[in-house]
Order: structure tokens, then sequence, then C-alpha cells
């Protein structure tokens, strides 16, 4: 990686297939034995690009999307809904990194910058995600950030069908009651309006 390292945005509408492929890429490694081979071999991509173009070209206001640019290509991304749980606060509803590019601080980076985003939005919210209990490195990995494992629950289906899970596997919730502990890759405060000069984050 270059000295520049990657850069972080908010998602743009064109940005939609890029995004769908490293979701797709993400699931077929990490997610076999929770969903069918049948669902992960042939449907994500479609299923994938269908969501996130509906996603990017409308956006809620109540979402915020992140994405790691890094040599014009988007090699990580994070979509967090606000106010999504009454207890636990914001969901992280998905982090992704391109495989080839873990643990050189993407994950952390997104993670922190999500947390920023919910700050400005509400002080006073958590902020949680749902991690399948089969990813013990997903799971170390959060425990690092200060991750606290709160419930265990069913895995919903992708899309809502069920034929597309493999049995009926299990997902561990993962909060943050105060996202402002999660630590920043720069080791200084950040600033949600000027991430380590990158481009800004306004919603």
């Amino acid at each position: 990686m270059s000295d520049r390292g990657p850069q972080f945005r908010v998602a743009r509408p064109e940005d939609a297939h890029a995004v769908a492929e490293l979701h797709a890429d993400s699931w077929q490694r990490h997610y076999r034995g929770a969903y069918s081979d049948a669902f992960l071999d042939g449907e994500p991509s479609g299923f994938l690009t269908q969501l996130w173009t509906e996603r990017l070209a409308t956006p809620s206001p109540q979402a915020r999307t992140i994405v790691a640019e890094y040599n014009g290509e988007v090699v990580g991304f994070a979509h967090t809904l606000l106010n999504e749980d009454p207890t636990w606060g914001a969901l992280v509803d998905n982090l992704h990194v391109r495989y080839t590019l873990k643990r050189q601080g993407i994950g952390t980076r997104l993670l922190s910058l999500t947390a920023l985003a919910v700050h400005r939005w509400s002080s006073s919210s958590g902020l949680y995600l749902w991690v399948l209990e089969q990813n013990s490195m997903a799971q170390a990995f959060y425990s690092a950030l200060g991750g606290t494992c709160v419930e265990r629950v069913d895995v919903p289906p992708p899309g809502g069908d069920p034929a597309r899970l493999n049995g009926r596997p299990k997902c561990l919730r993962f909060a943050w009651p105060d996202p402002s502990t999660l630590p920043n890759r720069s080791g200084s405060p950040a600033d949600a309006d000027a991430p380590l000069g990158h481009e800004p984050l306004r919603w």
C-alpha cells in the first residue's frame, strides 16, 4: 500500500456495482456453512447488485455508507442504520474489506469513522453489529476494538428466504454502548468532517 494509503468518503450511486462485488466476495469467503452453497455459488452478485443499486440511488436519511478507496478502486465499505434499536442504537449492517487488504487498518478506520458519524447524529447513541458465530476471526477483531458480545440469535435469511440458509446458523450481537471508545487509527482525536485529510464525510 502506498504512503498515502486508502481514502475514505461517502458512498455514491456509481459505487453500487463495486460495493456489491466486494460484498458478494466476502459472503462467499466467510459465510460458507451458514448460507446455502446454492445461494452462495449462484445468487449473491445479482441479489446484492440490486440491493446496493437501490440503497445508493435513493439513500435513506437514517443510513450512513462510507467507502474505502485505494488506487481508484473501492476496497472496503461500512453501511450503518441510525436509531435501529431502542436499546443498542445504530446498526452497522455491513462492514467488509477486500480480502487481500485485511489487517492493514481499513476495517478499524471504517468502524471509527462510522462511530464518528453516529456521534454526530446523536451523542447518546450506542453502536452494534451482528457477526456469525462461526466467524471467530471477526469476533476477535471486534473484541479487540472494545465490542462486547451481548446476545446470540438465529441468523436472518438473506432477502427473507429461509432456503438461502444452511440449517439454523447463529449470530452474535457485538455492542459498543459508547462508540466514542472505538480507537482511531491515527492515534489522535478524529474530526468526522475531515478524517485524516480525506474527503469530508458529510451527509
